[in-house]
């Protein structure tokens, strides 16, 4: 590893994402990558860039909430609030190869809103 834990590699992630810094990410990702959510099915890296990268830009923060490492993947818990000041929670689960992520799989939270769930309509 680079001198840096696993947790931290995300965290740096997260941070890239959000300066819209695509040069640490294309670094990061191995050439196999994949990337799911319930929108997308194992979509490939360059699908990736295209259809989930350009997102970051809606994107006003994200702030981890808990984080754990489990051997070769990371799992992070984390709030985002939007350009629009919309929050959600988001679950995702970072899984490497060697020091290079090899797919990211979202699960999507509710709405959050000063520490509560908020239903949607």
């Amino acid at each position: 590893m680079h001198g840096k834990s696993r947790s931290d590699l995300v965290r740096s992630y997260f941070a890239a994402y959000r300066a819209n810094d695509r040069a640490i990410m294309e670094a990061a990702l191995t050439d196999d990558f994949t990337f799911t959510s319930p929108y997308d099915d194992a979509i490939d890296r360059a699908t990736y860039f295209v259809r989930c990268w350009p997102n970051n830009k809606l994107i006003r923060s994200i702030t981890v909430d808990r984080i754990c490492e489990d051997g070769d993947a990371v799992f992070v818990l984390y709030r985002c609030e939007t350009s629009d000041g919309k929050t959600f929670r988001n679950t995702e689960l970072h899984s490497f190869r060697d020091d290079q992520l090899r797919s990211v799989e979202v699960y999507f939270g509710a709405a959050w809103k000063d520490g509560v769930f908020v239903p949607q309509p």
